[in-house]
């Protein structure tokens, strides 16, 4: 069922990849009206867009979920003891809260910091940042968070300086996938500090504190965990000095696939489906993940996790060959 999707983005891709210059004159046009708008040009841009773009697709998750009873893992497991009731949901305007303070850490670094984005000289990073760049050398890593020069003028970061020119298709593609991979991975070895470090274990406990897994388990964290999703999803970007076009694309792919592990539904054209047999986790063995908490802690692909177990696997037998050794020579 996933064999036309699967074709039509690989085709996609592939082309954007051996033949550019097919889509820049679409991306030229693209990135030539968010250059001239003042929206995009602000230093908040980003956290409002993520905020927005999350809720579309928790309550579009949240939809499906439950009109679509069939597809809700908790009932495929149940099988013919007929459908489960719903699980309690939050409603809207009960997570005000919530989304205050996933906002107000994220509004004080934009506030704070200048931002740096590839293609971007050093030069107008310190004119966005209230330097003077002839007099003041600003560090230009793009790991290394720089703050903004407050005066009374300008007492905080309100603009960001952008590049001046837009990326290839390209660069998109491969900027957003390798992204993706870094955070994979980065994120595989965060997750497995919350769960094998007891202080740290202590702070993940509430993503893991629900019943049945739903949607609205995806934002289930505590303040602190959720500050270092960003921060990784920011570090995954920043280290490969990504365009800020493949930032702004990258934050509804993020989204989407955070949402869809934590959806508690099998869709017929799920992520897991349209890859290749084997490299995506999926929102099955996410939701093992939720229940067991012994396994699975790569958030989207396998790999990781594979290994892991082949490590753990092999000292297991390690352990229980010199076990066994111990006792005959007693």
């Amino acid at each position: 069922m996933a064999t036309a999707p699967r074709l039509a983005l690989g085709l996609l891709f592939g082309c954007a990849i051996a033949f550019p210059q097919l889509f820049q004159p679409a991306l030229d046009h693209a990135y030539a009206y968010l250059l001239s708008s003042s929206i995009y040009r602000s230093s908040t841009f980003e956290t409002f867009w993520t905020v927005i773009v999350y809720a579309f697709a928790e309550g579009s998750y949240i939809y499906r979920f439950i009109h679509n009873p069939q597809l809700r893992l908790a009932n495929l497991k149940n099988g013919a003891k007929g459908y489960k009731p719903i699980p309690k949901l939050q409603r809207p305007k009960n997570r005000v809260r919530e989304g205050l303070t996933y906002i107000a850490p994220l509004l004080l670094m934009d506030l704070t910091m200048i931002k740096k984005f590839g293609g971007v000289s050093v030069h107008d990073m310190a004119i966005s940042g209230n330097y003077d760049p002839d007099t003041f050398s600003i560090r230009g890593n793009f790991l290394a968070p720089t703050l903004h020069h407050f005066t009374l003028h300008s007492p905080l970061q309100t603009q960001r300086a952008l590049p001046p020119l837009p990326p290839t298709s390209r660069q998109l593609v491969v900027q957003l996938a390798a992204s993706i991979l870094i955070y994979d991975t980065a994120f595989f070895f965060f997750h497995l500090a919350l769960h094998k470090l007891p202080y740290l274990s202590r702070i993940h406990n509430i993503h893991h504190k629900h019943g049945e897994i739903n949607p609205q388990v995806t934002n289930q964290l505590d303040i602190g965990e959720r500050l270092g999703l960003v921060l990784l999803a920011n570090f995954s970007l920043n280290i490969i000095k990504s365009h800020v076009m493949t930032r702004t694309l990258f934050v509804p792919m993020f989204v989407w696939l955070l949402v869809d592990i934590h959806s508690g539904m099998d869709h017929p054209w799920g992520y897991d489906k349209i890859l290749p047999q084997g490299w995506a986790a999926g929102s099955k063995r996410h939701a093992a993940h939720h229940q067991y908490g012994q396994k699975y802690y790569e958030p989207f692909f396998n790999w990781w996790d594979n290994a892991y177990e082949w490590v753990t696997s092999k000292g297991d037998v390690e352990d229980g060959l010199a076990s066994a050794c111990h006792d005959v020579y007693q």
